[in-house]
This record gives structure tokens, sequence and C-alpha cells, in this order.
């Protein structure tokens, strides 16, 4: 029981920080691209896939059994940063808007991006090291 109330510990408030920051940054990237498409969205989408790549990397070399600090860093901290239900909602209200080029562009863009990001943060990771 007490592994379990660390665990859920360190998702939440890893959560919370994530939260925090994802409204943060797409309220920023809003507010410096103006009127659009959802490009805080994709800002915190693809920094959340570059972050992932890094951390990822990061905690397979650990000898030391990183379980707390991936469900702080993972799954809580990215989890709750990278939107990608708000970013399926976005594109489906595109679409209803009679956008569908820039939804497809958005959906497209979005997954081709942050499958570079993430290999991306793979090799910065491995570069530094």
């Amino acid at each position: 029981m007490i592994a379990w109330y660390w665990q859920a510990l360190a998702v939440g408030c890893g959560g919370a920080i994530g939260a925090l920051l994802r409204y943060g940054i797409s309220e920023l990237v809003a507010f410096a691209a103006g009127k659009g498409p959802p490009w805080g969205t994709l800002a915190v989408n693809l920094l959340g896939c570059l972050v992932i790549g890094v951390v990822w990397a990061w905690l397979d070399q650990r000898e030391q059994d990183p379980t707390q600090l991936r469900l702080f860093l993972v799954t809580g901290l990215l989890g709750s940063l990278t939107t990608f239900s708000t970013f399926s909602q976005e594109t489906v209200t595109l679409i209803q808007s009679d956008r569908p080029g820039w939804a497809a562009a958005y959906a497209l863009g979005s997954l081709a991006l942050g499958l570079c990001m993430v290999l991306l943060g793979r090799g910065l990771h491995t570069a530094v090291r």
C-alpha cells in the first residue's frame, strides 16, 4: 500500500506541474501567434515529444530502478504536458469549421514533427552524454 501511495504521489505531482506548463506555454504561443490554427497545442506536443526522447534515453541508461522518476516525469509531467486528446479535438473542430486542409496539415504535421522530435531528443541525449 505504501509503494502505491508514493507512485500515485509521483504521478500527481508531475501531472500538476505538466498541466501548469501546458497552460502557460499554450497561452504564450497563442498570444504570440494570434488567431489561426492551434499553435499552442502543437508547441507543447512537440516540446513534450522532444523531452520524452531525452528522458526516455536517460532513464534507460540508469543503473538504479527509475520507476518513481519515470512515473513523475513520463506518466505525470509529460503525460499532462502533451495534449493529444486536445490535438484530436482541435483537428475535428477544424474539419467541422470547413477547414479540412488545415485539419489534414495540422494532424500530419503534428505526427511527423513529433516523431522527428523524439528521435532528435534521443540523439541530443547521446551527443551530450
